[in-house]
């Protein structure tokens, strides 16, 4: 029976893509695991696995066609003796990769702008019986046949895990031979309580007037890309949705810059050259493990707090920007935070990184001060408690015992979540986070 393969959700925050490259043709053997093709999400162009063995009967979507829902059908796969003219029969169960299933149970829930997961129902659906409803076929891919079949396994009883119930590979592979699982007694769903009443953000004028209003004006219009849709989204919902409040402090950059010269001195035969970014991030990771309950995220209902300091950085690339997330940032040295920011900007500016290189984290650093900003304040990068908005180090007038004296001081603003960090609790934050800096020398104990 034909199989329909599904646009998959290949990021959390995918709802549409653009299947850049078919790198199968119609009627090629395709085993699990094959590449089939390349798909551009709102981040980063991934490859598309097949999930089961089979011939590609027909390609539904076109190589290049942008905008295709997930969950879409865009390719039909042949079970072993059929031909393409059963790909045009009556629709059979769809199938999506792997990463699809995995992320759309393991990972849905949260909700925030590029660079962080997207809002949904944190309730996984649970599987159903594969059986037929009102009937005995079983829907199993070929794959799962042959395993069930080599090991004796009765999959009328199996519960599939895969799209409509489907059974895979995986809900054969641990079954015991004469012993399957036994399929779950269809149960009604609750039924789900009434949403309070929530205030409504004021819409803006519609797009209609906005064009209206500019009719005899010369202008462009530029049509929204995934990236920009989704920080849009995102941001809107984390200014709507998160009580912000802000902390303002500045540092005195002198011994940092002094160390750091004489560093990258050292450094040099090494090809390593620390920015002053390194060491801010380096500063962050030290804060949040001083002041431990600082260290958490939002989680709808709870508040998370996590043990590693996994600081995430936001990087600017044409058309948006990227937060990848530096883990156990803690525990590394000057130089390895530096070499990773390297790799982790670069990639991110060719959309080249993996899902797990900018999901997670508990707090961001937004630095434009190589851009010559001075101050500014950063919007919280859902589920995070806070970010840092770091400015310019500037030359300041300071009065230290009683003279004044000429300074580099840098300004920096921290954005608080406060469903999950109090004020005084910030400013713990922002202390440690100072002291570090101005005392350069200690992040290296």
């Amino acid at each position: 029976m034909p199989t329909e393969i599904l646009m998959p959700a290949l990021s959390p925050t995918m709802e549409e893509g653009t299947l850049a490259k078919w790198l199968v043709k119609e009627g090629d053997e395709v085993k699990s695991g094959d590449i089939i093709a390349e798909i551009e999400t709102d981040k980063a162009t991934m490859e598309f696995e097949a999930v089961d063995e089979g011939t590609i009967g027909k390609l539904l979507v076109a190589e290049g066609s942008a905008g295709v829902k997930v969950n879409t059908p865009i390719a039909v796969l042949l079970e072993e003796g059929e031909d393409a003219s059963a790909a045009a029969a009556s629709p059979a169960p769809a199938k999506a990769a792997p990463a699809a299933e995995e992320k759309a149970a393991a990972e849905k829930g949260y909700g925030g702008p590029i660079g962080a997961p997207v809002a949904g129902d944190a309730s996984p659906a649970k599987p159903t019986p594969a059986k037929a409803e009102g009937g005995d076929r079983v829907f199993a891919s070929p794959l799962a046949r042959r395993i069930a079949a080599e090991k004796g396994i009765d999959l009328s009883g199996i519960t599939g895990t895969g799209p409509r119930g489907r059974i895979v590979k995986a809900d054969v592979e641990g079954a015991k031979p004469g012993a399957a699982k036994p399929a779950a007694a269809p149960t009604a769903a609750p039924a789900a309580a009434p949403a309070p009443a929530a205030a409504q953000a004021p819409k803006g004028p519609s797009a209609d007037a906005i064009l209206k209003m500019y009719a005899d004006r010369e202008t462009t219009e530029v049509p929204l890309d995934g990236m920009r849709r989704t920080i849009a989204a995102r941001l809107s919902e984390a200014k709507q949705t998160i009580p912000h409040f802000y902390l303002r402090r500045s540092a005195k950059l002198d011994a940092l810059m002094e160390f750091r010269a004489m560093l990258n001195k050292q450094l040099e035969s090494r090809g390593v050259k620390l920015s002053v970014n390194d060491f801010v991030i380096k500063a962050c990771a030290l804060a949040l493990q001083q002041v431990p309950d600082a260290n958490a995220v939002w989680a709808g209902d709870r508040i998370l707090k996590l043990k590693p300091s996994d600081v995430a950085v936001a990087v600017a690339i044409e058309g948006g920007l990227f937060t990848p997330v530096l883990k156990d940032a803690h525990q590394k040295t000057l130089s390895a935070l530096s070499a990773e920011m390297k790799d982790l900007a670069g990639r991110a500016k060719s959309k080249k990184l993996a899902p797990h290189e900018y999901q997670g984290g508990s707090f961001a650093i937004s630095n434009l001060g190589m851009f010559g900003i001075e101050n500014f304040d950063a919007v919280i990068n859902p589920p995070h408690g806070a970010i840092l908005a770091v400015g310019a180090g500037i030359q300041t007038p300071v009065v230290e015992k009683g003279e004044v004296v000429v300074r580099n001081v840098m300004s920096m603003t921290l954005s608080v979540d406060h469903r999950v960090i109090d004020g005084a609790l910030g400013a713990q934050l922002l202390e440690a986070i100072v002291n570090h800096l101005e005392n350069p020398m200690g992040m290296l104990a």
